[in-house]
């Protein structure tokens, strides 16, 4: 029988959180964090990771998994996600994987066998400089080209992942989406809830987001990782809200500036989150609208849950 698992899913800063947590003291919930920078240890600030008390005393699961400078893969989180369902589901809990890394959900939720290949440096860098050269844009069509369901999945600015599929297509001859297929994870039945808020609002909270992971001291937590030896060039610090304060601390930008930067690209981001979630058809998506309260929408989640699955 299929396992049942609550998915939310959402741009950031549009309330996942607070409204998940919240489910899960109504129905008996654990949470999934689908966050591909929550993984790491000691960056708690720029990825907005939940602190104890707006956990509730809630389990969070997939949250400080690795320190900043390690490598760590969508198929190691699928992985250990899907034993995470397995635990919480053999605990009489209701997995609840919530987040805005629209891979990570869909490598749990859809069970994509990702390619296990050693990478080929010498052919990354060069397609690295032909991106720098040609562009992101004509790199993506150049994908389209030759793996064209990749390429619908990918965004065009998507960098890192236009260049890791053309790899895999110019090493093995074949395109990725040839050699990605359904893993051997658990039958999942899913519920899946999408969360958004209209633009200006939306917005506004991510300003007031920005605003409060500075005063609440990012700057001096992306500085305390540099002291600690942790190189601005790692994936890690390359994140949001990392990269614009390294930026400040080495000087090219002054403060209001630093402000600026990160909210207009976290606004890009979520932009980039509503494009990935859009192509989901199954998403039932609910709209909090201008209100701060959040209680009609966790009923009415609620009321979902025990409709689908009377029993959980």
């Amino acid at each position: 029988m299929p396992q049942p698992v609550l998915v939310i899913v959402g741009p950031t800063a549009v309330g996942k959180t607070e409204i998940s947590v919240d489910v899960a003291l109504e129905v008996g919930g654990e949470i999934l964090s689908a966050d591909s920078m929550q993984v790491y240890q000691g960056m708690n600030i720029g990825t907005a990771k939940p602190t104890p008390a707006e956990r509730k005393g809630v389990p969070h699961h997939l949250i400080d998994i690795v320190p900043p400078d390690v490598k760590f893969s969508v198929a190691e989180y699928q992985r250990l996600a899907w034993d995470t369902i397995r635990d919480v589901a053999s605990r009489g809990y209701l997995p609840i994987l919530t987040g805005g890394t629209g891979l990570y959900v869909d490598s749990v939720i859809r069970g994509y066998t990702f390619v296990d290949l050693e990478t080929d440096w010498e052919l990354r860098r060069a397609l690295l400089r032909q991106i720098e050269s040609e562009g992101s844009q004509a790199m993506h069509r150049r994908l389209a080209e030759v793996d064209p369901l990749t390429a619908q999945r990918v965004h065009p600015n998507d960098v890192r992942r236009i260049v890791r599929a053309l790899e895999v297509y110019m090493s093995t001859g074949k395109p990725l989406s040839e050699l990605s297929g359904r893993g051997s994870g658990p039958s999942l039945d899913c519920l899946v809830i999408g969360l958004t808020r209209p633009r200006d609002v939306l917005y506004k909270r991510i300003d007031e987001r920005v605003d409060r992971m500075l005063i609440n001291g990012l700057i001096e937590e992306t500085m305390g990782l540099l002291r600690s030896g942790y190189s601005p060039d790692l994936f890690s610090m390359n994140s949001l809200g990392y990269r614009e304060s390294v930026m400040y601390l080495r000087g090219l930008a002054t403060l209001s500036e630093t402000r600026r930067i990160l909210a207009r690209n976290t606004r890009h981001y979520a932009r980039r989150q509503y494009t990935w979630f859009r192509k989901n058809k199954g998403i039932i998506w609910i709209n909090l609208g201008h209100s701060t309260g959040t209680q009609a929408v966790v009923e009415d989640i609620v009321r979902r849950v025990e409709g689908k699955w009377p029993r959980v």
